[in-house]
C-alpha cells in the first residue's frame, strides 16, 4: 500500500534524514565527488538492480512492447492508475503477452490485467521450475491470468503502422539440469505458433547498471558489475564506500537487501567512529 511506504518515508524525516531527488549518481556528480566536494564521510551504494534484460529477437523496437521495470515505474511510482489526474500515461492493450515466470512477471501480468488486457504469460520451461513464488501464481490464476508453459517466443510480429501484433512462439521440452540445476528447455523442432496481441510486456529478469561501477575508481566489481563488499559490514575495496542489496548479489528479494541495509548501517557507524 502507498500509504503504508510514504509513514516509513516520513520516519525517515522526521529522524533527520534529508532526501535529495533527482539527481543521477554518476551524472551529475560521483562518488568522488560527493565524499571530496561535498563533505560526506561515507557512502552507501543501494542502486539495485535495475537495468533490464531482454529477449534479444525481432521486433522488441515495435510500439506496444514494453520491459516489466518500465510498466510498473509507471502505473505504480508515476501513478499512470490515476491518469490524467497524473500525467503519466501508459499503454493497456486488449491481449497482452508477459514473458517470464518470476515474482516480477506476476506483478506485471497482474498490472496488466487491472489495466483491462487479457493476459497469458509465456514461460520456456514447466510450473515446477518457476522462480515465481506459489501464492504469487495462484494468485495470478485467480485473477485470471493465463499461463502457456513451455513456450519460448522466438519473434515479435508487427503491423503496417509499426504496432505489435503477435509474437511467434515455439514449444520446449526439457531436457538435462543446467548450471541453475533446473532442466534445460529445448525447441521442438516445426512447433511454432502465433499468439495475437497488441501488447507484450518482457519480464526477463535485470542486472546491475555499471553506471557506478564506471565512475567509481578504485570500486572492486566482478565481472557481471556487481559491487564486491564485506558481507558483515558492506565494506568495499574504497575506503568509506560500503554496498549492499541487489548492486552485490544480484536480483533477490527485498529482505535480503533490508538485512543488508542494516548491516551496513552498522558497519558504516563503526567505521566513523573508529579512532
Amino acid at each position: 500500500p502507498k500509504d503504508l511506504v510514504q509513514r516509513e518515508v516520513s520516519k525517515l524525516g522526521d529522524k533527520g534524514v534529508s532526501f535529495e531527488v533527482n539527481a543521477l549518481v554518476g551524472k551529475l556528480y560521483d562518488i568522488d565527488e560527493l565524499m571530496e566536494d561535498r563533505g560526506f564521510d561515507a557512502v552507501f551504494v543501494g542502486t539495485g538492480a535495475g537495468l533490464p534484460s531482454y529477449l534479444g529477437i525481432e521486433g522488441e523496437g515495435l510500439n506496444g512492447v514494453s520491459v516489466a521495470s518500465e510498466l510498473l515505474t509507471r502505473v505504480n511510482l508515476m501513478k499512470a492508475y490515476l491518469f490524467p489526474e497524473y500525467e503519466t500515461p501508459v499503454y493497456a492493450g486488449k491481449k497482452c503477452v508477459v514473458v517470464g515466470g518470476g515474482n516480477v512477471a506476476m506483478d506485471a501480468a497482474r498490472t496488466a490485467r487491472r489495466l483491462g488486457a487479457e493476459v497469458t504469460v509465456v514461460y520456456r520451461r514447466g510450473r515446477e521450475e518457476m522462480p515465481a513464488r506459489a501464492e504469487e501464481v495462484h494468485h495470478a490464476e485467480q485473477e485470471g491470468i493465463r499461463f502457456q508453459l513451455l513456450t519460448n517466443p522466438t519473434r515479435i510480429l508487427g503491423d503496417e503502422k509499426g504496432w505489435v501484433s503477435g509474437v511467434e512462439c515455439v514449444r520446449m521440452e526439457l531436457g538435462e539440469p543446467d548450471a541453475s540445476g533446473r532442466r534445460r528447455p529445448t525447441a521442438v523442432e516445426g512447433s511454432e505458433f502465433v499468439i495475437d496481441i497488441d501488447m507484450l510486456v518482457v519480464a526477463a529478469g535485470s542486472k546491475t547498471n555499471p553506471l557506478i561501477a564506471k565512475t567509481t575508481p578504485g570500486l572492486e566489481v566482478t565481472p557481471r558489475s556487481l559491487i564486491v563488499a564485506d558481507e558483515r559490514t558492506g565494506a568495499t575495496s574504497k575506503p568509506g564506500v560500503f554496498a549492499g542489496g541487489d548492486a552485490v548479489i544480484g536480483a533477490a528479494t527485498v529482505i535480503l537487501a533490508m538485512g543488508a541495509g542494516k548491516r551496513a548501517a552498522a558497519g558504516i557507524a563503526e567505521y566513523l567512529t573508529q579512532d
